[in-house]
């Protein structure tokens, strides 16, 4: 009897230890508001603008669930997965053009001497390492901060699917990393894959990042080989049309929990036949367009629940065509307050005001502010109350 004692407390021991070695965690991020906005179109592009009120998700922060995990291999060593879905909290709807997981779906593994190496469905080195210094995605200001068609997609609009990524242990604050991504194509090998490199350095209050994003992908429209590394069937493509290039580099200083940052960032897009505007892909048919912008953002902690927070954008933009070009303007600023009602639910406020000149009267050119509807002129202003809460 004893012994059958002792075997049963052996073995619910070892069971208690395994179960500790591995994890798996539900999370996910609802936010939801009511938006007012000015000069919406009712139609498309040169239709009539008016006000309007809604009620709207993912203001601030993108709603998604989704489950991650690790389960210890020993010797410092852990197989981790992640999946994760977005979705309209006023609808129900997925997001990512009904995609299960359409954020981020990967597995791999990770080493604690190091780092990991991913296998899927991913974002790249624009969204981990530049975009935290920014107001937008990550940032405090989150979607409704975001420049121009999201254009450096710091946002992270765009995700790499059929990617392999690693990224490095931190080394006394510098992390660095690289990724690759297949196009899937047979006999093109380079047709619509994609690469990025990327590092960041913290040291105290201070922390840098700079990071680089190429899409590859054959111009004409007969090749553009939808299901590659930049997927055109998920509504997360930023530009369609030739090679896509992006880069930045991003500062940020921190004192307390308050932080001023700094930042700038080029986007390319050649042989151009489409960009994102109001939440689809919209005609814009050049040789090329271009990108410069250049954001100062801050946020301060009034108390340590009550924040309030800004940002100014720069773009200056270039639209080339055979013949000639277009270099339009934009001149974006965010503010924002914020106050925390717990650790996981907070209450806000924000407001974006956008104007554009030099658009030539091209539609595409019109104030547009993250996914909602254009403005039918230069200018539009979106302002938002809402909640968010975190688990």
């Amino acid at each position: 009897m004893k012994r059958q004692l002792m075997g049963a407390s052996i073995a619910l021991v070892l069971a208690q230890a395994a179960h500790a070695q591995s994890s798996v965690t539900l999370f996910g991020t609802l936010d939801e508001g009511v938006v007012y906005a000015n000069n919406q179109r009712t139609a498309g592009a040169g239709s009539a603008g008016h006000s309007n009120w809604m009620v709207d998700s993912g203001n601030i922060s993108t709603s998604r669930w989704g489950l991650r995990g690790s389960e210890d291999l020993g010797g410092g060593l852990a197989a981790v997965f992640w999946l994760e879905n977005g979705f309209n909290v006023s609808n129900g709807k997925f997001n990512n053009g009904g995609d299960l997981f359409g954020r981020q779906a990967y597995v791999g593994l990770t080493s604690n001497e190091y780092g990991s190496v991913t296998l899927g469905r991913q974002y790249d080195f624009m969204v981990d390492f530049v975009a935290p210094l920014s107001a937008v995605g990550s940032g405090f200001g989150g979607n409704y901060a975001d420049h121009p068609y999201d254009n450096d997609n710091l946002a992270n609009d765009l995700r790499l699917d059929n990617s392999v990524k690693f990224r490095s242990i931190d080394y006394a604050g510098f992390k660095f990393g690289a990724m690759y991504a297949f196009s899937g194509d047979p006999g093109e090998f380079s047709n619509n894959s994609a690469y990025s490199l990327g590092a960041s350095y913290a040291n105290g209050p201070v922390s840098v990042g700079a990071a680089y994003l190429e899409v590859n992908r054959s111009a004409g429209a007969a090749n553009a080989n939808a299901t590659g590394a930049s997927s055109t069937g998920d509504n997360d493509v930023l530009t369609t049309g030739g090679r896509q290039q992006i880069w930045g580099v991003g500062a940020k200083y921190m004192f307390g929990k308050s932080s001023v940052g700094a930042l700038w960032t080029h986007s390319s897009t050649d042989a151009i036949t489409g960009i994102a505007q109001g939440g689809s892909i919209v005609a814009l048919n050049g040789n090329n367009m271009k990108f410069d912008n250049f954001e100062l953002n801050g946020r301060y902690f009034v108390t340590p629940a009550f924040s309030l927070g800004a940002s100014y954008t720069f773009t200056a933009g270039t639209f080339e065509v055979a013949t000639s070009s277009v270099k339009p303007k934009w001149n974006q600023v965010m503010m924002q307050a914020d106050y925390a009602l717990s650790q996981q639910t907070d209450v806000y406020f924000e407001t974006t005001y956008q104007h554009v000149s030099g658009g030539a009267g091209n539609p595409v050119f019109d104030a547009s502010v993250f996914n909602l509807a254009a403005s039918s002129s230069n200018e539009q202003v979106i302002s938002t109350v809402g909640i968010r809460h975190r688990f």
